[in-house]
This record gives C-alpha cells, structure tokens and sequence, in this order.
C-alpha cells in the first residue's frame, strides 16, 4: 500500500508538471474540412482563433500566432477572451499582427471585459445554479476593438454583414457573449441571406439557447469557443466540463447541430493566469477549409486533430 501511495503521487506530480510546464505551450494547429459552402463556390480556407487569454509577457503565444499568416487564410475569425491583464493590448495587436490585413471579423467573451480572478477549479463542477459569477477589474475592451477595427476587421457584435471573402459572398452575423448573458439575438434575427455562398454565426460561448435560432435562420456553420476543450480531458472520456450548457461531447472540434447546421468550437490558445494548465487538451488554433456542400443532402466532415506544420511551431 505504501508502494502504491507513492507511486500515485509521483504520477500525479509528473502529470501537474507535464500539464502546467509542457503541453499548455504546445501550440497546435488543427485542420478541419466542412461541406457548408453552397453549391459550385470555390474552397474557402477560415482561420479560427479564440481564447489567447494573453499576458503582455506571453511572447512565445504572439510569434506563434503571427506565424499562422504563413497559412494564407480567406479569412480570420476571433471569438474572444483575448486579454488577460490591463495591459495586454499591445501583446494580441503584435501577435495579430500580419492576420490583420487579411479579411476579419470578431465578437468579445468575458475575458475582454473583465480580468482574471483566483477561483476554486471545483466550482467548475458544481452545478449551474450553485454557481456565484465573480467578475475582476474591467478590461480596456474598447482599445482593443479601436485596434481592430482600424485594421479594417468586422466587429460582429449584434449586428449582421455581408463580406467580399475571396470574391465569394459571405453573410455574418454574431453576438455579445452569452456566458455573461449579454446576447441579444432578436438584433440580428430573420432568415439568413440565401444568395451567399457561406452564412456564418459568430459568437463566444456555444449556449445551445442561441445556437438554435442561429440553425432556424439557416445558418450553415457557427464559430465559438469558451469551452477550451475542456481544458482538461481524460483519454477515454474526453472533457470534465464545458463551462456552460453543451455537452461534453461538442467541447471542441466539429459537429452538426440540427440537420443543416455545423457547429465549430475552438479548444483556444490560453487558460486563465490562476489555472495554467492543459492535459490532453494542447492550446490550438483551427484552419477550416469550406468545402461546398454534398449533393443528395449527405454531409462528410474531415478533421485532423493534432497536426501542425513546422512553419508555425
């Protein structure tokens, strides 16, 4: 038995190490291929990125981001929770960088508007109505949207848009973040526009209570993150918790939502400052390649979990 305590002790420690010290810095690149393009446009290359939670010294994080300009995307799609500090708009603006001036669009999470605080991680665990929200100091949410916006990316909040994505029509629409329960989705309710060639959701955190208007409006694909893939997952069993109402099983990656709509949750870049850690869970960003969707109403999706070039390691 004494062999045995020590032994899971040592395990455990070699797991607290591998996960605070190694894998929430292992950037990772995944690739995933949808059908949600109407028929005959051409291929559309999306980068999704969500959750940087940056600090000002997170200097790895911003050149491996900025590296993601190598991939040449159509166009870059943020789902927020990029600050972490006061201070850190400088930082994601750098890491940014050359993806903005590339075709963008945007909407803000909870960790745009207010920082970090120490949390007991259990709480995560505990059911939703036994939760108490804890808000830290406000972030400056609206320099990093001047930054943004100067740079000619969308700012998605609450309203709805047509792009010029590669000659293609894109039609967008998003929302405030859920999660902090600033949604409004009757500001960009009705019928999406059904002469584009993508109809794109946007918003933070997956709540299914906006992801089924978004499917009833006739959406073909939503971004979102928050959830960090659930930040940390067991082999076999997958994310502990999601952070909000979608099940474990939608953490992160792709899935359909309805018979006509695919949902797209980014497992982001960062964790929160008090709970640096990932296990089986590395820090990722997306490249969706848009495919037009099948004939005779089939669908196929091709997803690589885990696969980064060594361009932007």
């Amino acid at each position: 038995m004494k062999r045995l305590a020590v032994g899971t002790l040592a395990l455990g420690a070699a797991a607290f190490g591998y996960a605070t010290a190694i894998e929430r810095r292992h950037w990772t690149l995944r690739t995933v291929e949808l059908p949600v393009l109407a028929e005959g446009a051409r291929p559309l290359k999306v980068l999704h990125i969500s959750d940087l939670h940056m600090l000002p010294g997170h200097h790895s994080k911003q050149r491996w981001v900025a590296a993601l300009d190598l991939l040449e995307p159509d166009l870059v799609v943020n789902t927020g929770d990029n600050l972490a500090h006061k201070q850190a708009v400088p930082a994601v603006l750098r890491a940014l960088g050359p993806l903005l001036d590339r075709p963008g669009v945007f909407v803000f999470g909870s960790n745009d508007y207010y920082g970090p605080k120490p949390k007991n991680p259990a709480r995560y665990l505990l059911p939703k109505g036994r939760k108490k929200r804890v808000h830290g100091l406000r972030l400056p949410w609206r320099d990093l949207r001047a930054g943004l916006v100067e740079h000619g990316w969308q700012d998605l909040t609450h309203v709805r848009r047509t792009l010029d994505v590669d000659g293609q029509r894109v039609f967008a629409a998003g929302l405030d973040d859920p999660h902090l329960h600033r949604d409004r989705y009757s500001d960009i309710a009705g019928q999406a526009d059904r002469n584009a060639a993508l109809r794109l959701g946007v918003v933070h955190s997956p709540e299914p209570r906006v992801l089924d208007p978004f499917a009833a409006d006739g959406y073909d694909l939503v971004l979102a993150g928050h959830t960090h893939g659930g930040q940390l997952r067991l082999p076999g069993f997958g994310a502990l918790v999601t952070n909000c109402e979608l099940d474990r099983s939608r953490a992160r990656g792709a899935s359909r939502w309805g018979a006509h709509m695919w949902l797209h949750v980014s497992a982001g870049l960062g964790t929160s400052p008090y709970a640096p850690a990932r296990f089986a869970c590395p820090p990722e960003a997306t490249l969706l390649t848009l495919v037009p969707k099948p004939s005779g109403g089939r669908s196929a999706r091709k997803q690589t979990p885990f696969e980064a070039p060594s361009d932007v390691r």
